[in-house]
């Protein structure tokens, strides 16, 4: 099968190639890859990985075999995948864990930017408990995760409160659910009772000076690169600041992830959930749409399969 695998030997670390299919173990079903939506982490983790590797955590298709002992997905199944590597392939390992099935008419493109980007928003959604009626702000509106934050957050009841530095995003995280959108946590003009934090940095500690007493601020990206330093009384709980949480996250320890990934699935499937894709390019063109210095609109690059 054809496959990019990491070559260091290549300016983006990356070469197209053939290679063994996958062996599957009694677990594993294996999926026809239609399309795959790579992420900053897994770009991000080219130089280090050993030649050879295929990389990719997220990738949707068609079952084309089923796991030998009887488990996870069937035939002819449209499914989303979550894994480690393996997902830029024509062919990929799955198991029952792993994946989130699709309606058969189902598009696998618009299915590919469910595995870290949605769940990952819902999960962490999920950390600020009931937020109907309640004011929630996310740090990094347009950022993937923080694109489908807004939306789910709006569906959930809240007062969404967005961040972001492109005048242009303004109207679009408006219509996917955004109360308010501002340049920065600095910026709000009352308390929220939770927050979602894709940048990490200053940005971090300044949605943590915005909380609300018992509020949850959840750490789920670090986009900004940046340090976050809490100074003295930051941290202080009188004077209304009392029983404030800061909480990391990592979608890698989250369990259960399969009826998440086949509800998200479905809610993109029936339109009532932007998939947030910014663009649908050929596999071959894996190098030339993450180049250095390329310019994209906010939201996922799909890269369908021939």
């Amino acid at each position: 099968m054809l496959a990019w695998t990491v070559d260091h030997s290549s300016p983006a670390h990356l070469a197209l190639r053939e290679v063994p299919d996958p062996e599957p173990g009694p677990h594993d079903a294996v999926v026809e890859v239609r399309a795959f939506a790579p992420n900053h982490g897994d770009l991000e983790m080219l130089p280090a990985l050993p030649d050879g590797t295929v990389p990719g955590w997220d990738a949707a298709g068609v079952v084309v075999a089923e796991a030998a002992d009887g488990t996870g997905p069937r035939c002819g199944q449209v499914v989303t995948s979550l894994g480690t590597h393996g997902a830029w392939a024509q062919r990929r390992l799955v198991t029952a864990e792993s994946v989130g099935t699709g309606p058969a008419d189902a598009d696998p493109a618009a299915l590919s930017v469910v595995p870290v980007a949605a769940t990952s928003a819902l999960r962490g959604l999920r950390r600020l408990g009931p937020v109907l009626g309640r004011r929630v702000l996310v740090v990094g509106g347009t950022s993937t995760v923080g694109l489908f934050a807004v939306q789910l957050a709006a569906r959930a009841g809240a007062e969404v409160v967005a961040t972001t530095r492109d005048a242009t995003s303004r109207e679009r995280l408006a219509r996917l659910g955004a109360h308010e959108v501002i340049a920065s946590p600095a910026d709000l003009t009352h308390d929220v009772s939770g927050a979602l934090d894709l940048l990490g940095g200053p940005h971090l500690v300044q949605a943590f000076a915005r909380l609300a007493p018992g509020g949850t601020l959840v750490a789920l990206g670090h986009a900004a690169g940046q340090e976050e330093h809490f100074g003295y009384g930051d941290l202080f709980g009188d004077d209304g600041r009392h029983d404030r949480t800061l909480t990391t996250f990592f979608l890698g320890a989250e369990t259960g992830l399969g009826p998440d990934m086949t509800w998200l699935a479905t809610e993109i499937h029936e339109g009532r959930l932007d998939p947030v894709t910014a663009a649908v390019r050929p596999w071959e063109e894996l190098p030339d749409a993450f180049a250095p210095g390329s310019r994209r609109a906010p939201g996922k690059v799909v890269l369908t399969v021939g």
